[in-house]
């Protein structure tokens, strides 16, 4: 089941009225190999709740989004990026529905059910179906049991579950230190998930 580590930045935290305003993606095969990444801004439907917490946030501006296109018109971009890198682009006899050909991609990240809920938010509006499995992997859920299986045998933890102290343990930081950017979140969620997926292989169980 191949992983899509998703990262979005919205105008505030509250799905209905505000709204996504940039996706990131990585997507994986099941051995976490890294089949392609994606980025777009998107713009805003409900201007009025572009929120300058947000903004200070991710750093992005009205301006900047200005010649971004709208929700209705990534969607069935972003759907047609996964299926061409997973290769299921031959053979499709529809475009609508792609949910036989996604049903199976396991939306991945960091607290991503606040980003699953902005997205499914989003399907909802534009009337289309939601695609992906209803199997998530949640970073913040599995780095808490990760750490705290190391923090039992003696070992150093982070001082928290955010994805910056989580990326930082494995020596990862982003590059733009004010701003957050969804692709380069995506990136840095990705890579923490392989390193947790490495140390689950140093476990041992003793009888």
């Amino acid at each position: 089941m191949p992983y899509l580590v998703l990262d979005l930045e919205m105008t505030g935290g509250e799905p209905g009225w505000n709204e996504i305003i940039q996706i990131g993606a990585v997507l994986c095969d099941d051995q976490w190999n890294e089949l392609g990444t994606y980025l777009t801004n998107v713009y805003p439907e409900n201007e009025e709740a572009f929120s300058e917490y947000s903004a200070r946030i991710h750093g992005l501006t009205l301006d900047d989004l200005e010649d971004a296109p709208m929700i209705y018109d990534v969607i069935p971009e972003f759907e047609e990026w996964i299926l061409e890198k997973l290769g299921r682009l031959r053979g499709r006899t529809q475009t609508v529905d792609n949910s036989q050909y996604l049903r199976d991609v396991i939306i991945s990240g960091q607290s991503v059910i606040n980003d699953i809920n902005f997205l499914r938010f989003a399907y909802r509006e534009e009337k289309l179906k939601w695609p992906f499995s209803n199997k998530l992997l949640d970073l913040h859920t599995l780095g808490y049991f990760t750490f705290e299986v190391l923090k039992a045998n003696g070992k150093p933890t982070p001082k928290s579950l955010s994805l910056k102290a989580i990326a930082g343990y494995f020596g990862l930081e982003r590059e733009d230190a004010e701003f957050h950017n969804a692709l380069e979140d995506a990136q840095l969620t990705t890579q923490s998930f392989k390193n947790v997926f490495a140390l689950a292989k140093k476990f041992k169980i003793q009888e």
